[in-house]
């Protein structure tokens, strides 16, 4: 039976709307997006948007459990294959199918995840929980005789470290033709089941020296403390989100003191980025002078990232943040970035020719380290328990050795 013709354009208007609302989203943040961005982008004015969602949050929380929805219907779906190899490749399937819709426009955009602390109580917890509950249906896949003896911990890390995967594609799959995607998922697969070292491998990556800028940590600490404080506001409320007041606040500073310091928040999410950059750069290099083999050097890079990620000099700016730079400020600092990611790429072609690094994709298999090293950030908001001397083993070494190493 069809639905009234009355009801039918409610949810037509209401699809609309909440379309609109995702893309807006992505690129400007929870703070960044307005009712009235939202209703010029579909057409109307910005009461009739009220009509469907009274505030901004509102829309913006319906975005996020639209998104939540969608992923668990895919979750559940790959669940309900028999294998957890299988359910890993079914998921996977989806994903690339739903992606290859988007990006025809058969489908509306997924919201960017990473702005859900960016919604104001109780609609941030409502939200939290519905995540919470794909991320539970998610690791059930590790609920398999495969992974007896895997400890509820280290599924949680590997859960955290797929789903993430899975949201960053939507970064760099724009560089590929539609006609890649199989290509791209079946590599994504074999790097997640077989890692990245050729022949069984312990996990023991060499120490490399601290990556935190000498200037920073011997001349200008005060600097360095403000950096450090900026870049976790901004990582926990967007660059939009984060304000002046935010940022101050934590500090314990007065607004005045910041802008003593600071001439606008632009620059000082540039410098965030300068030392994130900085940082990634320092550890690099100091593992391609190893005295070792490629795939060591890299385990060495990625377990130090890792750890510097949840150390207290850490985090480092998420990579998310560049979506909201102002239109002047983005391309050089997206350049940049995809310079630290094409290293890593380098740094496995190289493995592949001296016989360490198995023959898999080298770009691919550095987007899905940066997007490691990324959520890393974020690992402690879903293991809080994990040790700093373990992170880099419960996060990192699933991704060089393969998810289904125990």
């Amino acid at each position: 039976m069809s639905m009234p013709a009355a009801t039918a354009r409610y949810a037509a208007k209401k699809e609309a709307i909440l379309t609109a609302a995702t893309t807006i989203l992505n690129r400007e943040g929870v703070k960044g997006m307005t009712l009235a961005d939202v209703a010029a982008e579909v057409g109307l004015i910005t009461t009739s948007v009220t009509y469907y969602y009274r505030k901004k949050d509102d829309l913006a929380a319906a975005c996020f459990m639209r998104g939540i929805d969608i992923f668990t219907s895919l979750a559940v779906e790959a669940g309900a294959v028999s294998g957890a190899r299988a359910r890993l490749a079914k998921f996977l399937e989806l994903f690339f199918d739903m992606a290859a819709k988007i990006r025809l426009k058969q489908a509306a955009p997924i919201v960017a995840f990473s702005e859900m602390r960016a919604l104001n109580e109780p609609l941030r917890g409502q939200v939290a929980a519905a995540f919470n509950d794909l991320f539970r249906t998610i690791r059930g896949f590790f609920d398999d005789p495969e992974f007896a003896g895997l400890s509820r911990l280290e599924a949680t890390a590997r859960t955290h470290l797929l789903l993430e995967q899975a949201f960053w594609t939507v970064t760099w799959t724009r560089r590929y033709d539609l006609e890649d995607y199989p290509r791209i998922r079946d590599r994504m697969f074999d790097i997640l089941c077989g890692g990245l070292a050729v022949g069984a491998r312990a996990w023991a990556p060499p120490a490399l020296p601290d990556p935190t800028p000498p200037e920073a940590a011997s001349t200008d600490v005060s600097r360095e403390t403000f950096l450090v404080a900026a870049t976790r506001v901004i990582n926990q409320k967007g660059y939009r989100g984060a304000s002046v007041e935010d940022i101050s606040a934590a500090l314990n500073v007065t607004k005045g003191s910041f802008y003593h310091h600071n001439d606008a928040k632009d620059d000082l999410v540039v410098e965030c980025f300068e030392r994130t950059f900085a940082i990634k750069r320092a550890v690099q290099f100091a593992a391609r002078d190893l005295k070792t083999d490629q795939w060591t050097r890299l385990a060495a890079a990625a377990a130090a990232l890792v750890n510097y990620q949840l150390s207290d000099h850490g985090p480092l700016l998420r990579a998310s943040s560049m979506g909201a730079l102002p239109q002047e400020i983005r391309p050089d600092i997206v350049d940049r970035y995809a310079r630290v990611s094409e290293r890593f790429a380098g740094m496995v072609s190289d493995g592949i020719a001296e016989g360490s690094i198995r023959p898999v994709d080298p770009l691919i298999a550095a987007h899905m380290l940066s997007s490691m090293i990324n959520a890393a950030a974020s690992l402690q908001v879903w293991a809080p328990s994990a040790e700093l001397d373990e992170v880099a083993a419960l996060f990192a070494r699933p991704l060089l050795l393969g998810v289904f190493t125990r």
